[in-house]
């Protein structure tokens, strides 16, 4: 795998001449949007085929995958865009296997709301181990509220051999944390009692197999309160034989100055879980100040210490798959940052023709605009070097795998990345 760094005076064209790639394909393979006019600085993933087929008369994904003694869910990973398909086209090239050095199976987790485009959702599944789907919100009395229909998805995860796993939070509907929803939580275990039943209650009825639990606000002072908790969850959920998870979003103090992880005794939750999964995605919102989300070299300090009091097998890298774009000057407090894509970042570089920048440490790319209203903006978002330097980390560290918030959008890039560097585990599922 290469990844290739647009130039000055490059297209398209003259990068498919270089590595002998249809420029089809290296449009589709990226999920590139700007073709025409690419940016300076934009990043393209290039993996040649290993072995390709050229579709004939009556062929079917089955009938392929097993002339090749590939499994279907492998064909689907290097070709994704036949999940848009209901048939394949005669005379069609199809790569069968790419040249990679992959040796590691992991396991892969994504979060989605009910609402997904479900055509989004069959492209993604295949690369996919456990799919989370962000729907029920705690209330105060231990109730649990259903923000939409997730029978489908439950379904669909299952026909693509994906555990579907329920995801419980006290993120309220503007996304943001009840703080006091939280407090109340922990320190009533009658709460806390009828919170679980009632999620297992729904576990059994959906078809669920396994719980995530958001833990939110983790201090010095709540983190037994926290581990007593889980104990009880997990005492309840594997009893039955479902997987308990917990996502957490990791103490960070961020200012102008840098970053910092205050250094939580995690190791009191990873007892009684199957796995902890280190996320980010409230990073821009919640911290505020104009920066990578979650740098490198802020994920390797928290591996770091982490692998020495959690096993690291028990660890999910969280990757966030959406930039933030800031106006400026930043006032504390006051400005926000708003989502955009990592295509619609490289969309407003290309239109503006300024070269995206790229910052080592934190391996991620940024750059400074003007907008039409005359006032600067800067954004940071994620490009194939990026996504290279996080999922690296999880053969560094021996983590268990990867976590995704979120799969609402495709990004190609990242999933031709990671069925490069690894294999895919598809859990048991029983039932």
């Amino acid at each position: 795998m290469t990844i290739h760094i647009v130039q000055a005076g490059e297209t398209i064209s003259t990068i498919s001449e270089q590595y002998k790639i249809p420029v089809e394909r290296l449009i589709m393979e990226n999920g590139i949007t700007n073709p025409e006019n690419l940016a300076i600085g934009q990043t393209i993933v290039i993996v040649q085929p290993k072995t390709v087929y050229v579709v004939q008369p009556g062929d079917t994904l089955a009938s392929i995958a097993q002339q090749h003694n590939v499994s279907p869910m492998e064909i689907l990973r290097n070709n994704p865009y036949l999940s848009d398909r209901e048939y394949l086209y005669a005379g069609e090239t199809i790569v069968i296997e790419y040249q990679t050095n992959r040796t590691r199976t992991i396991a892969t987790s994504g979060y989605t709301f009910s609402y997904i485009d479900r055509s989004i959702l069959i492209k993604t599944l295949p690369f996919l181990s456990y799919l989370t789907i962000f729907n029920y919100r705690a209330t105060g009395e231990g109730e649990i509220v259903t923000a939409g229909n997730d029978t489908d998805l439950i379904h669909l995860a299952e026909s693509y051999g994906v555990a579907p796993i329920m995801f419980v939070s006290t993120i309220a509907e503007d996304g943001m944390v009840n703080r006091e929803v939280n407090y109340t939580i922990l320190n009533n275990p009658d709460i806390q009692n009828r919170l679980m039943e009632n999620s297992l209650q729904i576990i059994k009825e959906k078809g669920y197999h396994g719980i995530n639990i958001y833990i939110e606000d983790i201090s010095y002072d709540n983190i037994d309160k926290l581990s007593e908790y889980l104990k009880r969850a997990s005492e309840l959920f594997r009893s039955e034989g479902f997987r308990i998870l917990v996502t957490i979003t990791p103490v960070t103090n961020i200012d102008n100055a840098g970053i910092s992880l205050e250094r939580i005794d995690y190791s009191k939750l990873a007892n009684y879980v199957d796995g902890i999964i280190f996320a980010s995605y409230d990073w821009a919102r919640t911290l505020g100040y104009p920066s990578s989300v979650f740098p490198v070299n802020v994920l390797t300090e928290l591996l770091d210490y982490s692998v020495n009091i959690i096993p690291p097998e028990k660890i999910f890298l969280g990757i966030t798959t959406v930039g933030y774009d800031w106006p400026l000057p930043y006032i504390p407090g006051s400005t926000g940052a708003t989502i955009v894509t990592n295509n619609g970042a490289v969309q407003i570089a290309a239109e503006n023709n300024i070269p995206i920048q790229f910052n080592e440490p934190a391996q991620s790319p940024y750059f400074y605009y003007m907008a039409s209203d005359g006032i600067l903006h800067v954004i940071w978002f994620k490009d194939a070097r990026s996504f290279e330097a996080r999922i690296n980390l999880v053969s560094e560290y021996n983590l268990q795998g990867l976590s995704v918030w979120t799969i609402m959008k495709f990004d190609a890039q990242m999933w031709l990345i990671i069925n490069n560097e690894y294999y895919i585990e598809k859990p048991h599922l029983n039932g």
